[in-house]
């Protein structure tokens, strides 16, 4: 039954079927792991005298008076109830449902269940759902789970369709050994799933939450282990002299910082060992990680191997080249790039230049992994900006050398507790220092009546010789959204608010070729305002940019937000980050509170888990990793820690499993294992 397609269920069609399909439930495996977002409390009675203002309530009570309709214009009609219970009176209203009045019947007695407004010393309860006392109760008396939608599809759909497949399928086979189950005091899983979509009571739900979200970390942590393990059971034959990595420290015309000394002696120590690398290098924007990195491939190229940088972008490629360039050049280290835009002539060269090894470090884009590069001797992988890759991306890469050694460097902060899920399959060091004298950008929040200010702002940063960044968050007008888009508000830019200045339109859909242009410009000061999306989030370093305004800023994640900032404030000059709120709601301001209060990645990193919950945390998908379907990374640590504990003692052996729970678990972690290397 769980591999059947969902519209073998009644009331599921080819229609609703499509509709499930949208938000990735295809079987009814999928619809029964489709757990809810949410819960309304409806078991609690409320006197119609106690309702408050704003709270959505339960209340029972008689119908007083026959449904009234009031045509309030062509195309909105209300129609009103006036109900009562011991302890009051309220109206119950509803909005263009001429079937209200054969469904309610004056002198009847319902369970009411809707938001409660004031007005004067009226009540009303807006638009409830009911049923009748006496009748079995479906929609009220009970705790509803809440579930995330698509558009077209409703609550009472996916309510009505997980709870036929619950009565249809057998009990859930188990997924955990008994012993384990026994000694972390967890629900059985045909339980957990069965509870955790209609739970009897709160206490139930947490019980039910807390298997489940076990289960999710445990397969992903042991089958990240699992990667992890079979990377260290390979033995490494490149044998780096880490000493080089001080004649390069020695060589540099700047000092490192305490943080960046720690991170290489952390790296030289796994270079020296038998076994390849495995590292995450976490540091936040500007904090130093490409010199680390640097120091790694001196020594790497020194000992007579290779070494290759992956970046997600070309704009970033070319970036690391020129810099690369400087500081290997005058030791005759020779470096290449490899991006896909290069011409095939160039391609060719390249290639050939990397097998013969007459590059010593080779800088690019996915284009490094395509299957005409052969490299002599690679023995030392880094890729930058890791949530943009995958697992499988860095073994891609791998596999073009003999087990060399990985470095993997993410300017995205994530506390350490997290990463050690994210990235279980590495060792984690984490540059927590940015470089002296660096000044922290100045974040303000605005709202359209600071408009006209910030364009004489921007006009006299850029009389002054600066350069502009402004972000939006759409390419193109659509019906559904009065977000700022950016080719309209390009235009309008360039041609009514700042026509004396040199403006540029940057976006994702742009040809390759077009963008490296644009950017190549804006680098070279050729462009005043580069109004773009968030393709600019992502590596782009041009000095003398110190001003960014970033347009509904209430449409980003707190973590995107402070990446865009990170695209100012590289020179000398005070860099200054104003953000156009748009969003009314709780989150909104929090987000606009943190942004303006702090500049420490790691801190906000923790404040975005905190808002987001449960889901992904990068925005984008986390390349390679399952999202999260019930696990909150940030609120379940204390199950992350058990589950820690579980991990080592099923490594270790500590609990002692049958044979048949051993090959269930196996089957499982293989399954995710699979998932991840794709």
């Amino acid at each position: 039954m769980l591999n059947k397609p969902v519209n073998v269920l009644s009331g599921i069609g080819d229609a609703k079927a499509k509709l499930f399909a949208r938000i990735g439930i295809y079987s009814v495996a999928d619809l029964l792991l489709y757990f809810p977002r949410d819960y309304e409390d409806r078991t609690k009675i409320v006197p119609i005298f106690e309702a408050n203002d704003s709270e959505t309530v339960c209340i029972k009570a008689t119908v007083f008076s026959a449904v009234s309709e009031k045509r309030i214009s062509k195309s909105l009609s209300l129609y009103n109830a006036d109900l009562v219970d011991e302890s009051g009176k309220i109206t119950a209203t509803w909005f263009n449902n001429k079937y209200i009045k054969n469904s309610i019947i004056k002198g009847n007695s319902y369970t009411f269940y809707g938001k409660i407004k004031k007005m004067g010393s009226k009540k009303f309860i807006e638009n409830p759902i009911f049923e009748k006392i006496e009748a079995k109760q479906l929609v009220t008396g009970k705790i509803v789970p809440i579930y995330p939608l698509t558009a077209e599809l409703t609550q009472k759909t996916v309510q009505k369709a997980i709870a036929s497949a619950l009565e249809k399928c057998p009990t859930f086979k188990e997924t955990l050994p008994r012993s384990l189950i026994e000694k972390y005091n967890l629900l059985g899983f045909d339980e957990a799933v069965r509870t955790i979509h209609f739970p009897a009571d709160f206490d139930s739900y947490s019980r039910a939450r807390r298997r489940l979200v076990f289960d999710e970390l445990l397969t992903l942590s042991l089958a990240l282990s699992k990667i992890k393990t079979s990377k260290t059971n390979a033995l490494q034959k490149a044998n780096i002299d880490t000493a080089y990595t001080k004649e390069f420290i020695n060589s540099l015309p700047f000092s490192l910082t305490t943080a960046q000394t720690k991170v290489i002696d952390e790296i030289c120590d796994d270079l020296s060992q038998n076994v390849p690398m495995n590292r995450l290098v976490q540091g936040d924007v500007g904090s130093g990680k490409t010199v680390v990195a640097a120091a790694a491939m001196y020594a790497c190229a020194k000992s007579g191997y290779q070494s290759a940088l992956m970046v997600p972008t070309e704009v970033l490629a070319k970036q690391h080249y020129e810099s690369f360039k400087k500081m290997m050049d005058c030791h005759n280290i020779n470096v290449c790039l490899l991006v896909g835009s290069m011409s095939a002539k160039e391609k060719q060269k390249a290639y050939e230049d990397i097998k013969n090894g007459d590059v010593d470090i080779i800088i690019g884009t996915h284009a490094m992994i395509q299957e005409g590069v052969i490299y002599k001797s690679l023995a030392l992988v880094i890729t930058d900006e890791q949530h943009r890759f995958g697992v499988g991306h860095r073994d891609s890469i791998a596999q073009k050398g003999d087990n060399p050694h990985i470095l993997v460097m993410s300017a995205t902060p994530i506390p350490r507790t997290l990463a050690l899920i994210l990235y279980g399959d590495l060792d984690i060091s984490i540059i927590d220092e940015l470089p002296p004298g660096r000044k922290s950008v100045l974040t303000y929040c605005v709202d359209e009546k600071m408009r006209e200010r910030i364009f004489a702002f921007i006009k006299k940063h850029v009389l002054n010789g600066r350069q502009i960044y402004i972000v939006c968050p759409l390419i193109e007008e659509t019906e559904s959204s009065d977000l700022k888009n950016v080719t309209d508000y390009a235009d309008m830019l360039g041609t009514k608010i700042f026509p004396e200045f040199r403006c540029a339109l940057l976006h994702g859909k742009l040809k390759s070729d077009v963008k490296e242009d644009i950017m190549t410009r804006f680098k070279a000061g050729e462009i005043d305002v580069l109004i773009s999306t968030t393709v600019i989030e992502v590596g782009v370093d041009v000095a003398n940019a110190n001003v960014m305004i970033i347009e509904n800023a209430e449409r980003f994640g707190v973590s995107q937000l402070h990446q865009l900032r990170g695209r100012v404030g590289r020179g000398d000059e005070q860099s200054y980050c104003i953000l156009f709120n748009q969003g009314e709601g709780e989150i909104a301001k929090k987000r606009m509170q943190i942004m303006c209060s702090s500049n420490d990645g790691f801190y906000i990193s923790e404040q975005d888990l905190m808002l987001r919950g449960p889901g992904d945390f990068f925005g984008t998908k986390q390349h390679g990793l399952p999202t999260m379907r019930i696990a909150n990374l940030f609120n379940d640590m204390d199950i992350l820690k058990e589950v820690q504990k579980a991990v080592s003692e099923l490594f270790d052996s500590t609990l002692h499993l049958t044979n048949e729970e051993t090959n269930a678990l196996e089957k499982k972690i293989s399954l995710l294992t699979d998932r991840i290397l794709l």
